[in-house]
């Protein structure tokens, strides 16, 4: 069995998100596959279209950030990535296809924290119980005070 080579793969899924970008009507170009690697690559990470453009411009000076910027809209109505505030900085973006996470962010140090989405299970349960309300959170931020910031 061959060894598992992440390049590889991210490859793969980059081939598989193009191919869905011209079914619906897109091109195909180098720019588009340059961010979509700088995503795939750094999927644990949530970067800004202003950290992907300088990622991609590394290699693509020509690339523009309104490039970057139209082809994360492109992204986002194709269901690929979700866009997400973390308090009051630019939007983030994250691969959708990652399981539901949600975020705790600190207001006074910025530091975040990564919550699975079974924090809302005790909500839903109650909305739907008490108020016949379906929650539907993709990507939640609470915003609020880590300990280190609230503690004298």
């Amino acid at each position: 069995m061959a060894p598992y080579d992440a390049g590889v793969e991210s490859t793969a899924r980059v081939d598989e998100v193009l191919a869905l970008v011209r079914s619906s009507g897109g091109r195909a170009t180098s720019a588009r596959r340059a961010i979509l690697q700088t995503l795939f690559e750094d999927s644990h990470e949530h970067p800004t279209a202003e950290q992907i453009t300088s990622s991609v411009q590394r290699d693509q000076p020509d690339v523009a950030e309104s490039t970057v910027y139209r082809f994360l809209d492109e992204l986002e109505k194709l269901g690929v990535v979700n866009p997400v505030r973390l308090g009051h900085g630019p939007a983030v973006y994250h691969l959708a296809e990652h399981t539901h996470h949600h975020h705790l962010v600190c207001g006074r140090c910025g530091r975040m924290v990564e919550v699975s989405d079974e924090i809302f299970d005790s909500l839903r349960r109650s909305l739907r119980r008490d108020h016949d309300f379906e929650i539907e959170p993709r990507h939640f931020t609470l915003a609020g005070h880590c300990t280190s910031c609230t503690d004298p």
